[in-house]
């Protein structure tokens, strides 16, 4: 992850100085659960990405080559800034530094292998340059439950939805992994990704958003 990226991070929560782990929920999203022909699940569904797999979004998007398809997936995120360890409600409303948007990049082709040998994930989700994000703006005011998400690919939508579809809240998503470990200043958590997601390409133009919060213009590239 670049310096300046660091950097960033650190001015937004002052207790850290580097970013921690990223905590990702799989199918929070009813349609898009039903894209991939996957059961809706009746808990949230965790995995994890490392440190190592965040960086900018606001410079380009490095692919890898020869791994089979590279999907999109653009999900909220949301910037931890207090420890949450078994939270409550209200602790969890002010364990919140900010939010903003994720990529959670996926080896598609890589990953249904996985899933027909019962495997773990990670070989398809954290590798390098796996987790995309954007920087992060305050929370104050905002209804986290009433934003549009939205990715345009060479001008055309392939993603619009908003997070009051989450089949989990922001709040509850983060309770809910608290009780099993605990949330760290600099942690971030993806929040899931609505329908719509598919491959990437080198050369093709990216417009992220949440809401009238954030609007990242990027590309993809070929990582070397």
């Amino acid at each position: 992850m670049a310096t300046l990226y660091r950097h960033q991070l650190a001015a937004a929560v002052d207790c850290t100085d580097q970013l921690g782990k990223i905590i990702c929920v799989g199918r929070n999203y009813a349609d898009h659960a039903k894209e991939l022909n996957n059961p809706i699940p009746d808990q949230p569904l965790l995995f994890i990405k490392p440190a190592t797999a965040a960086v900018s979004m606001h410079r380009p998007v490095s692919i890898p080559d020869g791994l089979g398809a590279c999907h999109h997936e653009l999900e909220m995120a949301v910037l931890i800034g207090q420890p949450l360890t078994a939270a409550t409600a209200q602790q969890v409303a002010h364990g919140i530094a900010g939010i903003g948007l994720g990529l959670d990049l996926t080896l598609r082709d890589i990953q249904d292998t996985l899933k027909q040998k019962s495997q773990p994930w990670e070989r398809a989700k954290a590798f390098d340059g796996a987790c995309p994000l954007s920087t992060f703006v305050a929370v104050d005011g905002v209804d986290l439950q009433a934003l549009d998400i939205q990715l345009a690919i060479n001008g055309e939508l392939k993603q619009c939805g908003n997070t009051r579809d989450m089949l989990f809240s922001t709040r509850v998503l983060l309770q809910e992994i608290s009780q099993s470990f605990t949330l760290l200043p600099g942690d971030v958590v993806l929040t899931g990704t609505p329908a719509g997601v598919g491959p990437l390409h080198h050369g093709d133009q990216l417009v992220a958003s949440l809401g009238d919060l954030i609007t990242v213009n990027t590309q993809v590239m070929l990582a070397d």
